[in-house]
């Protein structure tokens, strides 16, 4: 049985027109002025083994265009988990991604464990995270680091891109393995991290 994931896909001029509003307000929370290209969520979404991937967590949706990749590829009885603090991003995903196996978080990604726990989930399979750790106060990052490794199946995987490659040494500090790869064909083009912990 196919589930339908969208019942209004948005457009791509629609996406890109809520995203550049939104960097203009908050440049340092969203760190490009476009969304991700669909090179790097290729990229991204290469990482992923979709025949055990059960619980799928994204951090820093935006527009969700990575989450779309991921809900079409995602099993029918799997569950996906994203955090996004931009109320306006909240709204609009909420209202163009009506897929019953999407929970929209409206809300820190530090909340990760608490809300697996909320949901009847002991771990995620997969993290994905566009979130600029490099701008975030030296607390917060350390926090959602940690939370991230403790929710993550221990055979899972916490995969980052970034647009700055000051995020690695933070990343070694928690995680037992950190491979990294470059995303030219993205504006900005980006750093790509595959973390195990």
């Amino acid at each position: 049985m196919k589930l339908t994931v969208l019942q209004q896909t948005p457009s791509r001029s629609e996406q890109a027109l809520l995203f550049a509003r939104n960097f203009f307000k908050h440049p340092r929370m969203l760190g490009s002025l476009i969304p991700s290209s669909r090179f790097l969520t290729k990229e991204l979404l290469k990482q992923i083994d979709w025949k055990r991937a059960r619980v799928i967590v994204e951090y820093g949706p935006g527009v969700g265009n990575i989450t779309t990749e991921i809900l079409r590829r995602l099993r029918p009885g799997g569950k996906m988990i994203v955090f996004e603090t931009n109320a306006e991003f909240v709204e609009f995903l909420r209202e163009s991604l009506r897929d019953p196996r999407l929970h929209v978080v409206h809300g820190s990604a530090e909340r990760i464990g608490e809300v697996l726990q909320q949901l009847g989930f002991d771990h995620a399979d997969y993290v994905i995270s566009g979130i600029p750790f490099s701008t975030m106060p030296e607390e917060v990052r350390a926090r959602i680091l940690r939370n991230t490794r403790t929710a993550l199946n221990p055979q899972g995987r916490f995969l980052v891109y970034q647009f700055s490659p000051a995020v690695l040494p933070y990343l070694k500090q928690s995680f037992r393995e950190v491979r990294k790869d470059f995303e030219p064909l993205n504006i900005l083009p980006a750093w790509l991290y595959f973390c195990t912990p």
